[in-house]
């Protein structure tokens, strides 16, 4: 245990943070989400679980560390319903306050049709698995810069 560093965090988690420049993607799923399948794909290339945490737990540690990027209009996108892409799932609005709260601001949030998120995925830096029971607890996040002053 570290100070400042949330409990949440693992050891891996925070190393993979750190590995992850800007513009990298990290994913942030549920339990139903094909996350070793997907995983194989990444950088990383295993999934990083956060066991015990649901989505809005997870995201809101990991976020104390990671900034969003703000050169792209929508640095967080989230899986749509399957049959109902303009669904609004109870996980939607919980992850947009958590998002916003961290950044201080309105965060934009882009939709991906399941397949489209699924390749996205694969295209990331790593993936974070929670214990959320979901559904579409599916969330890539882009990851910004921190700007340092010269010492």
């Amino acid at each position: 245990m570290l100070k400042g560093i949330d409990r949440h965090l693992s050891a891996e988690l925070v190393h993979v943070l750190m590995l992850m420049g800007h513009g990298d993607d990290l994913v942030i799923c549920d339990v139903n989400h094909p996350a070793a399948t997907i995983a194989a794909k990444t950088v990383h290339g295993r999934v990083v679980d956060m066991a015990g945490c649901d989505i809005p737990t997870g995201l809101a540690a990991i976020l104390t560390l990671l900034p969003l990027d703000t050169f792209v209009d929508a640095p967080v996108a989230r899986m749509q319903a399957v049959g109902d892409p303009g669904a609004d799932m109870p996980v939607f609005g919980l992850v947009q306050a958590v998002i916003d709260a961290a950044e201080g601001r309105a965060v934009p949030m882009q939709a991906l049709e399941r397949f489209a998120f699924y390749e996205a995925a694969g295209r990331a830096f790593a993936i974070v698995r929670t214990s959320d029971p979901g559904p579409y607890g599916c969330f890539i996040l882009k990851k910004g810069v921190v700007d340092l002053p010269r010492i």
